[in-house]
C-alpha cells in the first residue's frame, strides 16, 4: 500500500474510533439516567485534554517525531476506550470513572491528528500528489468515519447497547496504530533542534502570533466549534424530546458526515473554479447557523436529514482549505507545533459550549439555546467576508524552510 494511501486509511480508521465514541458514549450516559450537563461534562471532558495536548503536545511530537506520535496516540486511546466497557462491565463504573477515562482518551488525540498531518507533504511529495488533493482526501477520509463510525454506531448501540460498541471503538484506534506502523515511513524532515521545551513552545507561539491569517482562523474557529459542541450537546435531546428515538441524532450525524466526505473531496476542484477565500466564506455560512435555527423549529426527521445533507455538503471544503493553507505557511520543522495551537485555540472554546449548552438545556429549554446558537453562528460566520487577513488565503505563501512561518505583514 503507497504511504498516502495507508496514511488515509488510518486516519480514517483513528477518526472512526472519535466518532463512535461521540456517539456511544452520551447513549451511555442517557442510558443510565444521565441529565443534559451531564452529557456536557462527558463532552467537555472529551475536550479539554485535546486543547492541553494540542498547546504543549505539538513542540513534543516535532522533537519526538509524527510517526511516532501518531502511533502513541492510537494505542492510548484504544487503551482508555476499551477501559470504559470492561470496568462498567466488572467492578463497575461511576461517572467520575468515566470522565477520567475520556480526559485520558483525548490527553494524545490531537498530537496524533497534528502528527498524521505535518507528515503530508513529504507523503505526498514522494506520491506525486498535489497538497490541496491530498488534504481534501484526508479530510474527507475523516468525514466518511464520522458517517460510517457515526451511522455503525447508532445502529450497533440499539442492537447491543453502548457498552458493547466500544470494544469496536478501540479496536479502530488499534488498526489505526497497526497501519501506520507498518505502511508509513519516517518522513525526511528534520525533527526540531534540541533546546528548551519552552523556548520551542514560545517559538510556536510567536509564528501563530505574527501570522495575521492564522490567527483570524482561530478566533473563528474556535467560536464556531463551540458552537457545533453545544448542537452534539442538544441534538439527542431534540432526538429524544422531539422525534421520540435518542438513537435518531446519530442518523442525523452520520448524513451530516456524508455530505461533508463528499464536499471534502470536492474541495481541489472547487478550488480550481473559485478563489479559496470564496469556497472558504461560503461553506461556513452555509454548514452551521441553518442546522441550529432549523432545529429549533422542531422539524420533521425527513426534513432535518436533508439539511443536515446539504450543510454537511458545505462543511466539507472548509478543513481541506484550511489544511492546505496552514501547510503551506509553516516551515517542516514547526509543522506539529503550529498545528497543535491552532487546534488548541480553535477547540478552546468547545468545553464552554458543551457545559453552557446543557446548562442551558437543564434551565430554560433546548429550543431557547438552539435559537441562540443559531443566531450567533450565523453572526461569527460573515466575518471571512470582510477584513484584509483572509485575503492571504489567495496570495501564494513563501517556502522557506529557515523560517517559521510566512508573515501576512
Amino acid at each position: 500500500m503507497r504511504p498516502l494511501r495507508a496514511l488515509v486509511v488510518a486516519h480514517t480508521a483513528s477518526a472512526a474510533g472519535n466518532a463512535a465514541t461521540q456517539v456511544a458514549v452520551p447513549l451511555h450516559v442517557l442510558a443510565t439516567g444521565g441529565s443534559g450537563l451531564q452529557l456536557g461534562i462527558a463532552s467537555a471532558a472529551a475536550v479539554v485534554p485535546v486543547v492541553v495536548g494540542g498547546v504543549f503536545g505539538g513542540t513534543v511530537v516535532d522533537r519526538v517525531g509524527y510517526r511516532r506520535t501518531s502511533i502513541a496516540g492510537d494505542v492510548v486511546g484504544a487503551v482508555t476506550i476499551a477501559a470504559v466497557p470492561l470496568l462498567a462491565g466488572t467492578v463497575g463504573l461511576p461517572f467520575w470513572g468515566l470522565v477520567l477515562l475520556l480526559v485520558a482518551t483525548g490527553l494524545l488525540d490531537a498530537p496524533g491528528q497534528a502528527a498524521r498531518h505535518a507528515m503530508l507533504p513529504e507523503v505526498c511529495a514522494a506520491d506525486g500528489v498535489p497538497l490541496l488533493k491530498a488534504t481534501g482526501a484526508l479530510n474527507g477520509a475523516e468525514r466518511l468515519a464520522q458517517l460510517l463510525g457515526v451511522a455503525a454506531t447508532a445502529a450497533l448501540v440499539g442492537w447491543l447497547g453502548a457498552l458493547p460498541v466500544l470494544w469496536l471503538d478501540a479496536a479502530t484506534f488499534a488498526a489505526s496504530a497497526t497501519l501506520v506502523l507498518l505502511a508509513v515511513p519516517h518522513t525526511s524532515t528534520a525533527p526540531s533542534p534540541a533546546g528548551a521545551y519552552l523556548r520551542r513552545l514560545r517559538e510556536g507561539f510567536d509564528v501563530v502570533r505574527r501570522d495575521g491569517l492564522l490567527r483570524a482562523v482561530v478566533l473563528l474557529v474556535l467560536a464556531t466549534n463551540a458552537f457545533d459542541t453545544g448542537l452534539s450537546v442538544l441534538l439527542p435531546l431534540v432526538a429524544r424530546d422531539t422525534w421520540h428515538h435518542p438513537a435518531a441524532f446519530g442518523w442525523v450525524s452520520a448524513v451530516f458526515g456524508a455530505g461533508a466526505a463528499v464536499g471534502a473531496l470536492q474541495a481541489h476542484r472547487l478550488t480550481r473554479r473559485w478563489s479559496r477565500r470564496r469556497v472558504f466564506a461560503l461553506s461556513f455560512l452555509l454548514a452551521g447557523a441553518p442546522r441550529c435555527l432549523l432545529l429549533a423549529t422542531g422539524p420533521s426527521l425527513e426534513l432535518t436529514v436533508v439539511v443536515f445533507l446539504a450543510c454537511g455538503l458545505a462543511a466539507g471544503a472548509i478543513n481541506p482549505v484550511l489544511g492546505a493553507v496552514q501547510l503551506e505557511r509553516v516551515a517542516p520543522r514547526m509543522r506539529a507545533r503550529v498545528a497543535g495551537l491552532v487546534a488548541a485555540g480553535a477547540w478552546a472554546g468547545m468545553p464552554a459550549g458543551s457545559l453552557l449548552a446543557g446548562w442551558g438545556a437543564d434551565r430554560v429549554g433546548v429550543v431557547p439555546v438552539l435559537w441562540t446558537v443559531g443566531v450567533l453562528y450565523l453572526l461569527v460566520t460573515l466575518a471571512p467576508f470582510a477584513g484584509r487577513s483572509w485575503g492571504d488565503m489567495d496570495r501564494p505563501a513563501r517556502q522557506d524552510a529557515d523560517r517559521e512561518v510566512d508573515v501576512a505583514g
